[in-house]
Order: structure tokens, then C-alpha cells, then sequence
């Protein structure tokens, strides 16, 4: 038997850039109410990450509204030892950077780049603050039984993709994986892990 689950790790991905809910309802909502950071590329360069951390300004993110030719492909391989994760059938959340998405992934899973945390340490640290109009710029889609999800017709910028992994038969705590990703003109592959 494995021993407590890390609080948060890092998340190996694959970047290829080219020309159910929480209760995941509940913690993917909390999470629509955070990631990034340096070594992924400049966010300055495609969206800027400007406003406050400590208040949501619907300007910062008003970019991720429009349409574009990106596309995310992704699939959640995240396991403990030899027990493999699951998301099928949860939804997965695409949030938009901003400075305080930014701080909000720091919160909730203690980086801005890529995390794994227990779905229970994720809600015991999710704010209580108003979010103002955020939900509305989260996009969301299922995760399907293979453990795959995509997202399509973005606009070139920085975005955090969330989901919720379940242990086999949904035993046990499930945990939440974020990784940030960068979409310009054309597929991006990520590997939730």
C-alpha cells in the first residue's frame, strides 16, 4: 500500500506546438475560480498576463473569448506506482492566463505550472472570494474512456488545463492534475502525468 498522497508534484508533459466534475463539479469549479510560469514560453508575447492577482478583471482574459486555428490535445496518464488515474467521463477545464489565474493556480495546487494535488487538499484551499464573471471564460469538455480530451478553435495564449483522476472503481481520494499550455496557430499535446 502506498503512503499519503504528495500535496503537489510537477506534471510531465509532451509539448508538440505547431503553424464528470467534483463532486469534480465542485473542485473544477473552485479551480474555474488558476497556473503558468516561466519556462514555457513568454505569455507576455501571446496574452498578456497583466491586471491583479487579487482581483478578476475580465479584461485580462477577454482575448480568450475569440476564436483561433490552436487545438489541445491531451490525455490524463497520471498514475502512484502501478495504479493508473482515470478521468473518464469528468469534465475537463481549459482556463484562460491572467495574473490572477496565475495566483489562483498557486494557491490551489502550489505552482503555476504543473501539479497534482488530492482533490481534498485542493477544496480545503480553495478561496472563499468572490470570482466576479470568471466561470465564463472557462471552457470545458468530458474526458472520454481512453482518458482523452480536446480542445479546438482557440485563440493563440496561455491556458491551464485541469481535471480530476480517479483510482480504479473511483476507491479512495481522487486527485486534481493542471498543467499549463501554450496554443499558437496549430495542435498542442500535452500529457497530463
Amino acid at each position: 500500500m502506498q503512503g499519503p498522497l504528495p500535496i503537489a508534484r510537477p506534471a510531465r508533459a509532451l509539448f508538440v506546438v505547431g503553424a464528470g466534475m467534483l463532486g469534480p463539479a465542485i473542485l473544477l469549479a473552485g479551480c474555474a475560480e488558476g497556473l503558468a510560469g516561466p519556462g514555457l514560453g513568454s505569455p507576455a508575447a501571446l496574452a498578456p498576463a497583466a491586471g491583479s492577482a487579487e482581483v478578476f478583471d475580465p479584461h485580462d482574459v477577454a482575448w480568450s473569448a475569440g476564436r483561433g486555428t490552436g487545438e489541445i490535445l491531451g490525455v490524463l496518464a497520471y498514475h502512484q506506482g502501478a495504479v493508473r488515474f482515470s478521468c473518464g467521463g469528468s469534465d475537463v477545464l481549459l482556463t484562460p492566463e491572467s495574473a490572477w489565474t496565475r495566483r489562483r493556480m498557486e494557491i490551489l495546487y502550489g505552482s503555476a505550472r504543473a501539479a497534482a494535488a488530492p482533490v481534498s487538499i485542493v477544496r480545503a484551499r480553495t478561496p472563499s472570494t468572490p470570482t466576479g464573471d470568471y466561470a465564463r471564460f472557462v471552457r470545458r469538455t468530458t474526458c472520454d474512456g481512453a482518458n482523452h480530451f480536446s480542445f479546438r478553435g482557440l485563440p493563440d495564449g496561455a491556458w491551464f488545463v485541469i481535471t480530476v483522476g480517479k483510482p480504479p472503481g473511483g476507491a479512495g481520494d481522487g486527485v486534481a492534475v493542471v498543467r499549463r499550455v501554450e496554443t499558437h496557430g496549430g495542435p498542442a499535446a500535452v500529457n497530463l502525468s
